[in-house]
């Protein structure tokens, strides 16, 4: 299929982009899609194909260059970079990566019940990527437990995701007073920036390696407490945390007993309120390793019972369960009333197709504070052109230029068969009566208004008998 008629957001199967053949899509967010490629001469196993939706993204090009410094086993090899054009000739950048088919960190551990001693040495492994990366002049700015893989085959875990990454003379691609991020993630220094008594600043806060040795800490602490500490950014009683004279979080091990003290103190060395105390990420590494060595049997008692792990997994009832926290669910039974059993289905694919697949250095729904991202949490971050996306582009996508296969289609005359149906791109749509902004998820958007397919029902079996 020529480009002239692909939209990147949605690339078929067998489409060549460099190399590469496509063959799936993983994920997609506001500025970017993921999909699962192989070379199209079939030489190589599959690779990480992260696409740019803007023409000549530069984040892209900077995410590149910092990988191309760094080679260090727990972070994914970038496999090669270059364009991919659309009909108009526009250039659309792209990154191919080592492909790591494994669960993000949390997910890890609600499956598999580490250890503190475990722990301890999934964080060095970590802080040694940390190190690699800074040594490379270089800041991840986005170090959270999504943005972590371990690795199926052999556990080994992977620090992924450089979109929002920066590194020494790289140009400046964002707006005051924060760069692409996390807020949950911070450090204290950066929320100081913001909310001490003066102007606004006119650049944004420079995260350097003491922030992300301090993420990284966030994390442990997530990973050991199921919750995040308290935040400078959103709480009064976080501000008191965490200033210069503030008592910072409480250990780890107070609010999990299980935690052994090892792994708890060098959590609150990391979540340290004074950068200086963190040390840097390589100092890190060599106690945490040390720690793991070390530390007496309590280690190995796993840090949550049998009672306390959650299944892993978007299985239809943790997706309708996942509906409701978002406030939704009642919505949605209410949209679903009466319209039939060719929105139910399109409803239930588009679900799916949105919700259900785990993307390889990418989780693509809200999750860690509540970023979308395309396995990159920079491709939310505003673009530095003269055409800024509107404030609800970063949640949801556009319709695609063309109708999916099954998709209802308008008859000759173009109307389609369903009196509620609205034709669009060549395929029938059902508009639902929400705003844009309350589109993620569930739709897509078209001048403004946000539509999902619809597809036939489904013809019941013939080739034997109802039971």
């Amino acid at each position: 299929m020529a480009a002239g008629y692909l939209n990147p957001a949605r690339l078929p199967l067998g489409t060549r982009v460099g190399p590469w053949r496509v063959l799936e899509r993983r994920g997609c967010g506001a500025y970017g899609a993921v999909y699962r490629a192989i070379e199209a001469e079939g030489a190589t196993g599959p690779v990480a194909l992260k696409l740019a939706l803007h023409p000549r993204d530069e984040r892209f090009v900077r995410e590149a260059e910092l990988l191309s410094r760094i080679r260090h086993p727990n972070v994914p090899r970038l496999v090669g970079h270059g364009e991919w054009q659309d009909a108009a000739g526009t250039a659309h950048p792209y990154l191919a990566m080592e492909w790591v088919a494994g669960l993000t960190l949390y997910d890890w551990a609600r499956a598999h019940r580490p250890t503190s001693r475990q722990v301890l040495s999934c964080l060095a492994s970590l802080a040694r990527a940390l190190g690699a990366t800074h040594a490379a002049a270089g800041v991840h700015r986005d170090v959270k437990g999504d943005n972590i893989l371990v690795r199926n085959v052999d556990g080994q875990v992977f620090l992924t995701d450089f979109g929002s990454c920066h590194y020494v003379g790289a140009a400046t691609l964002t707006w005051p007073p924060f760069p692409p991020g996390t807020p949950e993630y911070r450090s204290p220094e950066a929320w100081r920036t913001v909310l001490r008594p003066a102007p606004a600043p006119v650049v944004a806060y420079s995260p350097g390696p003491a922030d992300d040795v301090f993420a990284l800490g966030v994390t442990a602490w997530r990973l050991v407490t199921g919750e995040y500490p308290p935040s400078l950014g959103l709480t009064v009683d976080g501000a008191r945390v965490w200033s210069l004279n503030g008592p910072g979080p409480r250990a780890s091990r107070v609010l999990n007993s299980r935690c052994c003290v090892e792994l708890s103190d060098l959590v609150s060395r990391m979540l340290s309120v004074h950068p200086e105390v963190r040390g840097n990420a390589r100092e890190l590494a060599v106690a945490l390793d040390e720690a793991a060595c070390e530390a007496g049997p309590e280690a190995d008692v796993p840090l949550f019972g049998l009672e306390e792990a959650r299944p892993v997994g978007a299985s239809t009832a943790s997706l309708r369960v996942s509906l409701r926290a978002r406030g939704g669910g009642r919505k949605h039974r209410r949209i679903a009333t009466g319209v039939g059993v060719p929105l139910m289905l399109g409803l239930a694919w588009l679900l799916s197709a949105r919700l259900g697949d785990t993307p390889v250095s990418a989780q693509v729904d809200e999750k860690d504070g509540g970023t979308v991202a395309v396995g990159d949490s920079a491709l939310k971050a505003p673009l530095s052109s003269t055409a800024a996306p509107s404030a609800w582009s970063t949640i949801a996508l556009d319709v695609p230029p063309k109708p999916f296969p099954g998709q209802l289609r308008p008859d000759a005359n173009g109307r389609c068969p369903h009196k509620g149906y609205v034709p669009i791109h060549g395929g029938c749509w059902l508009k639902l009566t929400l705003a844009p902004k309350d589109c993620e998820g569930i739709a897509y958007v078209h001048k403004d208004e946000c539509y999902v397919p619809v597809f036939p029902p489904a013809r019941p079996s013939t080739s034997s008998p109802a039971d």
